[in-house]
Parts: structure tokens; sequence; C-alpha cells
């Protein structure tokens, strides 16, 4: 056989199914449809919603006064005030917008990892696929980064069933990388988001757990809101093999055999101390931390999560 066969690939055939059906069945849709995801903090959206704003506008929540001048509109006379200071005012208020949310998916070779029937990148793809459909049926935005060491998808928020179809087909088309540097990767996404959004940030978090956490600071830094949802295979966190066995790494391809037994007191603390690390840099942040574990139903997971946002959001 030529060499040039040897290295040509068949064409992969479509898959079956595609787009928002791939990830979501109706019934876990239905499930959905009532949740809504909030921000806690000013956003800048494009279309008339139920988020505040930093450009002043003319909804029900007030802001602010200013000192009456030529063009302002005499109905939004503050009559109160000039009762008591003799000056005319007119009130200002919050516009309300709708959102616009950024999910950042890392594709990073240890998302390939999983110790049962789904990986951690399958999981994490349902998520994003369940975020991205609560974020549309609600009137608001969504746009999706997918990286390992560097971003290999980028696609504008948008507001359409449309474009999450569109979106989600894309998704299906990229499989866990055997490189990764998250670190850098976020770096870009946040120099690229220049509005104030939310962004959803899922991940594994494998890697320079300081030059990480310096990444999402720079989410904060430019003042958006942040989840941080950490994917993790109950294995990765319990270490309950049974018997000795070879560990891969999925990026660099090293092995070595452990007794999972003898390590497991010791792993527990050391990994207990890498979540621990993130959880208190994302508290210092005002950033959203969550662990989800790859063994609970995803759209369960979600539901108990925005139940909670929503109460922390009032």
């Amino acid at each position: 056989m030529s060499r040039s066969a040897q290295n040509k690939r068949a064409p992969q055939a479509p898959p079956a199914v595609q787009g928002t059906a791939a990830f979501l069945s109706p019934e876990e849709m239905h499930k959905l449809n009532r949740l809504v995801l909030m921000s806690r903090y000013v956003v800048e959206g494009n279309l008339a919603g139920a988020h505040r704003s930093p450009l002043r506008g003319q909804s029900s929540e007030f802001a602010d006064h200013k000192a009456y001048g030529v063009g302002d509109d005499p109905k939004n006379i503050d009559w109160k005030v000039l009762g008591r200071t003799d000056k005319y005012y007119v009130k200002r208020f919050e516009d309300e917008t709708n959102l616009r949310v950024y999910i950042a998916l890392d594709r990073s070779g240890s998302m390939a990892y999983g110790s049962g029937s789904v990986t951690k990148y399958a999981y994490a793809c349902r998520l994003a696929a369940a975020l991205a459909y609560v974020v549309i049926k609600a009137r608001d935005s969504v746009g999706l980064f997918l990286y390992s060491e560097r971003v290999d998808l980028a696609m504008e928020a948008r507001n359409s069933f449309r474009h999450l179809n569109d979106m989600l087909t894309r998704l299906q088309t990229f499989e866990p990388e055997s490189t990764t540097n998250i670190a850098e990767a976020l770096h870009q996404i946040a120099g690229s988001v220049r509005h104030r959004a939310l962004v959803i940030v899922i991940s594994d978090l494998l890697g320079d757990e300081d030059a990480i956490a310096h990444a999402l600071a720079h989410f904060r830094k430019r003042n958006h809101d942040v989840i941080v949802l950490q994917v993790l295979d109950p294995m990765e966190l319990d270490l309950a093999f049974k018997k000795p066995c070879d560990f891969e790494d999925l990026e660099t391809d090293a092995r070595v055999s452990v007794n999972p037994r003898a390590l497991r007191k010791a792993y527990s603390e050391v990994f207990r101390a890498f979540i621990d690390q993130y959880r208190q840099a994302c508290a210092g942040m005002k950033i959203d931390y969550r662990i989800a574990r790859t063994d609970q139903p995803f759209d369960d997971f979600i539901r108990a999560y925005m139940s909670e946002r929503q109460r922390l959001s009032r």
C-alpha cells in the first residue's frame, strides 16, 4: 500500500441524529422548560429582557436622579424632590436587557476519561447543551467557545433555536484533543468577549491551578459574571479501584502501575486540596463554583443548581 493511501482517511458519515436532538431528549427538554438562568451582576445585551443593564432606559426599576435639562421629558420630573428642594430633577431608570451567555467548554485529553459508560467530555457536552437550551428558551443569547491548548471553535452569542441547533451540530464534530493549555485558552476567550456577559466554564480544571485561577480572574477583571462547573468522574474523586492497575495520562501517554488501596488516603488528601484551592479562589473572586459528577443525571444537576442560583440572586 502506498504512503498516500495509508494516510488517507475515509470520510466519516454524518451522525444519524444531529443538533439539539443528539444531546437532549424531548423528556429532558420538558424538564428544563421552566428554568431561567439569571445573572447576578449588570450585563449588556441586545434585546429586551429580564436582566439589569448598565445603560439607562425606561424600565420600572429606579436608578438615580439627574438635574433637569434641555431635552429631558417633563413627565420624568420627580415632583416630590421638587417639593423638598425647590429644584428640578428627573428620574433615571435601569434598562432591562437580555443576557449574553458564553459557554467555554474544555476538550482537552483528560476530558476523554470515563470509568463508566459516560466520559467527562460527553457529560460536559450535555451540560453545555442543557444550559444553552435554557438560555435560548428564556429569549437570551448564547455563544460557544471550544478549547484545548487554544480556542478551536468560537461562535458568537445569538438568540434563536436555529442558532442553538447549528451550535450543537458543530459541537458534534469535535472530540477531546491530546494536548491542553486551559489557562492560555481562557485568557484568549476573556480577551475576545467585549461586552459584559455571563461566562460558564465547563472543565475538569486539570492543569496548573494558579495559572487557571489567574485566567478566571481575567474574566472578573472585565466585569463578567462567571460560573465554573468542574466535571469530574467519581473514580477521580474517590479512587475506588479495588485491584492494582495501570494509570495512563491521556495527554502525555505516560503510564504508571499503582495499588489504589495503598494510595487512597494520600490521594484523597491531595485531591481534596486540589478542589479546595479552586473553591477558595472562586469564592474570593465571587465566581460560582460547583462540582458536576458524571454519575449524577445532568438534568438533575442543572435544575438543582439553577434553583439555588435563583434564590441567591434575589
